[in-house]
């Protein structure tokens, strides 16, 4: 017999998102660089690889695409990756997707990283970072 797993984490983490969707959707970021929540931005006074997603996020929330997109061009990407690994795990959860994993969780976020990191060196490059 398989073992039961609960639904309550998944349920729990469903009711985070929808939280910080409502708390983004309020939210107005500030365009001033000395009151960034980024802790490499303040301890370097450089812009980070994920520099621009919290505020892309919150343009998210807000419907603002095209200002998404200048703040973080990957905001969509992942946006979209998180709530497919919420369907996905309350799938799973349900017996409705199978319990193998084809792609190992590692390279999968090294593959992100990279990603990241490669956009970011491009954006300081052009100058395009938000800041």
């Amino acid at each position: 017999m398989a073992p039961r797993r609960s639904v309550l984490p998944w349920a729990l983490v469903g009711l985070a998102g929808l939280a910080g969707l409502a708390i983004f959707h309020f939210w107005v970021p500030s365009e001033d660089p000395r009151t960034a929540i980024c802790l490499f931005r303040r301890a370097f006074d450089l812009p980070c690889p994920g520099c621009g997603l919290t505020r892309a996020f919150a343009h998210l929330a807000k419907g603002e695409w095209a200002a998404a997109f200048a703040d973080h061009p990957l905001a969509f990407l992942l946006a979209l990756e998180l709530a497919l690994a919420w369907v996905a795990w309350g799938a799973a959860l349900a017996g409705r997707l199978p319990q193998y994993r084809p792609l190992k969780l590692e390279v999968f976020l090294l593959s992100h990283v990279a990603l990241l990191v490669a956009l970011w060196l491009g954006r300081m490059s052009t100058g395009t970072l938000p800041w």
